[in-house]
């Protein structure tokens, strides 16, 4: 077995697994309510918004990280115009945005010659190629999604249940909506440059629907989420390096594979602690049922 752990003992290994940690700590967390509040398109969409700035930033010279920011800022604050301006549903005006931002960015790409960032590289990011200097950003947005998160959990906990009991104990609904999309976006954003935008959709969702079905609390669901999501990034590091497999893309299957087996596994022991109900027919008339229950 030491062969298969052996790779972890490369340096820019053991970079990509403390760069993978680092955001699957903040997509535990985040990923969390992003289940609970049905924000998964929400959160692909900021991921995939972000594609005008980073083209912009890469033809320009300026820095991914802040051409990245900018966009996802831009397409939260016009997602929360449209919907208090307009008639339009929050999924409509989201998915509006999302297709205009989108074309947008291919149309920056497909219009420079200097464009020279590889579209996987967009997708699934770099994670082999994590510096030190990737995981300053990293750090500092889990340092500020704990700390969000431990401060505005009594807030989100009662807007997700009743905004209008939510109002009502002064807990400010719609200033918690708004720090909740500030938290998805700062998790899309800070994890962008390191693991891409379809791979930061993947850690947000898939570990916290692993997570779900083995907690009954929310900070629970956080932690095992977390657990989860570096469990995938270490898997899919390994079958990246033994099968030679882009690792963005073999860490976001492993992570959709094991929300899959997770499901699986628990409905299974849920069937088998369930009591079962047997019927039998007696041959002796007159006919009668002998019902037995098997714990």
């Amino acid at each position: 077995m030491a062969w298969l752990l052996d790779p972890l003992s490369a340096q820019f290994l053991q970079r990509a697994l403390l760069g993978g940690a680092l955001v699957a700590v903040v997509c535990g967390i985040v990923g969390t309510w992003v289940v609970i509040r049905g924000m998964a398109f929400l959160g692909e969409a900021i991921g995939h918004g972000m594609l005008p700035g980073v083209a912009i930033a890469t033809v320009t010279g300026a820095p991914v990280l802040l051409g990245a920011a900018l966009a996802a800022a831009v397409m939260t604050a016009a997602v929360g115009l449209l919907q208090r301006r307009g008639r339009l549903s929050y999924d409509t005006s989201i998915g509006l945005l999302f297709v205009g931002m989108l074309s947008l960015g291919v149309i920056v790409v497909s219009h420079s010659r200097s464009f020279a960032t590889d579209a996987t590289a967009l997708l699934f990011g770099d994670i082999l190629a994590v510096g030190i200097a990737d995981l300053i950003p990293l750090v500092i947005a889990a340092a500020a999604t704990v700390l969000l998160a431990v401060v505005f959990h009594r807030s989100f906990v009662v807007t997700a249940f009743d905004p209008r009991i939510a109002h009502v104990l002064g807990l400010r609904p719609a200033l918690a909506h708004v720090v909740l999309v500030g938290l998805v976006t700062l998790a899309v954003v800070a994890s962008f440059p390191v693991v891409g935008s379809l791979l930061v959709v993947g850690l947000l969702l898939a570990p916290a629907v692993a997570a779900r079905p083995w907690t009954r609390t929310i900070p629970a669901t956080m932690l095992i989420a977390a657990l989860f999501g570096m469990l995938a990034v270490i898997v899919g590091l390994l079958i990246s390096w033994h099968l030679g497999t882009a690792a963005g893309a073999s860490i976001a299957l492993t992570a959709v594979l094991l929300a899959f087996l997770s499901g699986a596994a628990r409905a299974r022991l849920r069937r088998r602690g369930t009591s079962q109900i047997v019927v039998r027919t007696q041959p002796a008339a007159p006919v009668h049922a002998r019902i037995e229950v098997i714990a």
